[in-house]
């Protein structure tokens, strides 16, 4: 399995990477099926089943808004996030969606967008069947497809989705172990995100990487000043109240005096996070990084690399490039969900280990320390939401992260536990089951509704 930067990183929407960006991309991709097929013409409806945690915890996700977008053709990253509400009533009103963007079909969303809260698809928890019918209500079209975090989708047919994992390409540089990755840098004589930049050709020209790569920067960016702008509460029934827009005002106006707390630039690392997260929470536009649970913490120390180290576009690329190198360590060995506040702090920490001048054996150090501190903290957030731990732990992450580069940056490189190690735990102790963590003692309202 081969994965490119932009299948880690990508642009979509909130809250979910795996019950909203996946189902989107998923139900898009039945869509464009149907095209591909020629039996758009003879469709006259359509119907998705969600099974297991889809099911269970979907409506607090958005999964069906996702799903009947995606099933007008619409994808994660390019769908007008302002739009969404009015495009959304007017299916519920009328009872009819445009498939693919070109066939009106009918679509009454009690009957046919079905949530099972207690059963399952063999394959991964979170399984979706969709369906295409003819006027004579025989079917058409079946396909099974599981989002597997991260946004990434994979078929019950084809395997995994070729758009998604890029597995096609010869790298000239293949890794799937840390020390892999260390021992192609040494006798290639070239730091982690330059090796990771050689891979990325294969793909794509350097000019294309660089302008992609800067654009994934440019929403995170766009992210953190929303995050801080937008009042309310965020929905999904918890009630949390937006923390970011006091948090921003409240630093803005110390002004002087906070040069007198060393520790202020903390309190802008955590904003950074809130900003994200929340944004993310009230389904805005993000960069899933890995995922969008834990889409605040790369942003968040990418924001602490470039004001307060003066980090420019060539930092962060190589930023960039580093942090999807130890991510792809993680998609390879482990999982992305489940621990993905650990490894979106291990990706980080990497990162700007890298950014600030650390060698490939500082860098996998970095990111060793920022997932071993992590572990047994796996995310069962309450309701399912990604609000409870979700958006203060992003912020602590973060710090953590800042913290393990500082010290990896401290040695020379060597340590006891390699990363590998670590992801090797990670693996085979920790996942999200919504049946730990907070999740297990908080009561949930009775009232989550669909945000």
């Amino acid at each position: 399995m081969t994965i490119s930067a932009f299948a880690l990183f990508k642009i979509g929407i909130g809250p979910s990477s795996s019950h909203t960006v996946g189902p989107m991309r998923a139900a898009c991709c039945f869509a464009r099926g149907l095209v591909a097929d020629n039996l758009l013409g003879r469709v006259t409806r359509v119907r998705a089943e969600l099974f297991g945690s889809l099911g269970a915890t979907g409506r607090g996700h958005g999964s069906p808004r996702a799903v009947m977008l995606g099933l007008e053709g619409e994808t994660p990253e390019r769908v007008a996030v302002a739009s969404i509400p009015s495009r959304i009533s007017r299916i519920r009103e009328l009872e009819c969606l445009t498939l693919s963007g070109h066939k009106p079909v009918e679509f009454i969303e009690k009957r046919d967008l079905i949530l099972y809260r207690r059963k399952s698809l063999p394959y991964h928890p979170n399984g979706m069947i969709f369906t295409a019918y003819d006027a004579h209500n025989q079917s058409l079209s079946i396909r099974t497809y599981y989002s597997v975090g991260g946004g990434f989708i994979v078929n019950d047919e084809a395997g995994e989705d070729a758009p998604i994992m890029e597995n096609a390409v010869a790298l000239p540089y293949p890794f799937t172990t840390a020390a892999e990755l260390l021992r192609h840098c040494q006798t290639q004589r070239l730091p982690i995100s330059a090796l990771m930049l050689k891979n990325e050709l294969s793909w794509r020209g350097e000019a294309e990487i660089r302008a992609g790569l800067l654009k994934l920067w440019q929403v995170m960016e766009e992210c953190v000043t929303n995050g801080c702008r937008d009042e309310g509460i965020l929905p999904g029934g918890l009630k949390v109240k937006c923390r970011a827009p006091g948090l921003y005002r409240q630093l803005l106006e110390k002004g002087e005096s906070a040069a007198t707390d060393p520790l202020t630039v903390l309190d802008w690392v955590g904003l950074y996070a809130f900003a994200v997260n929340e944004e993310n929470a009230a389904g805005g536009r993000v960069v899933t990084a890995p995922t969008n649970g834990a889409a605040g913490i790369i942003p968040a120390v990418l924001h602490y690399y470039t004001r307060f180290h003066q980090g420019d576009e060539d930092g962060v690329i190589r930023f960039l490039l580093t942090a999807a190198a130890i991510g792809i360590l993680y998609k390879e060995n482990a999982s992305i969900s489940g621990a993905e506040v650990g490894s979106a702090c291990s990706m980080a920490a990497g990162a700007l280990a890298e950014a600030l001048g650390g060698s490939p054996q500082q860098v996998e150090n970095a990111a060793e320390i920022g997932m071993e501190h992590n572990l047994g903290l796996t995310c069962d957030p309450i309701g399912g939401l990604v609000q409870v731990p979700c958006i203060e732990r992003n912020a602590m992450a973060a710090v953590k992260a800042i913290n393990a580069a500082r010290l990896a940056l401290h040695g020379d490189g060597s340590h006891f536990v390699s990363l590998d190690k670590v992801i090797q735990t990670m693996r085979d102790k920790y996942k999200e089951t919504a049946r730990g963590d907070l999740a297990l003692n908080i009561e949930v309202p009775v009232n989550i509704i669909e945000c």
